[in-house]
């Protein structure tokens, strides 16, 4: 029988709660996010603006997200050590560093340019 999608939504709330409790990099990825929207709101940013923002955040969260869910499988795979695992969550990480970097990227670009428009850097 199919779930509801009540059902699904509150097993999607339990997954992002798990990460919020439970993962040590989720509570470096989420103070950032939050640290980009207080400067983001400091900084005036556009509606297009915050749209770069809020995407380039919710990707690396979605990707931190991802990585944390195959490392869980992973360890259920196999618990010993298997060289082609250990490559596949190493490339997950490296998609978390990819989207991380790419967020950061957006955000000196966003954020900088807010910045030097206030300080009258670009006259």
């Amino acid at each position: 029988m199919p779930r509801s999608w009540p059902a699904k939504f509150q097993d999607a709330c339990r997954g992002v709660w798990l990460a919020i409790s439970r993962e040590k990099s989720f509570a470096v990825h989420l103070p950032v996010a939050g640290a980009v929207v207080v400067a983001g709101g400091l900084l005036r940013v556009s509606l297009v603006e915050w749209c770069l923002l809020a995407l380039s955040s919710a990707s690396v969260l979605a990707a931190e997200r991802f990585n944390t869910a195959l490392e869980h499988l992973a360890r259920e795979i196999d618990r010993e050590e298997n060289v082609n695992i250990g490559r596949a969550l190493d490339m997950a990480s490296g998609a978390v560093l990819i989207a991380a970097a790419g967020a950061a990227a957006v955000g000196s670009i966003v954020l900088g340019w807010r910045l030097g428009i206030l300080l009258d850097w670009w006259n």
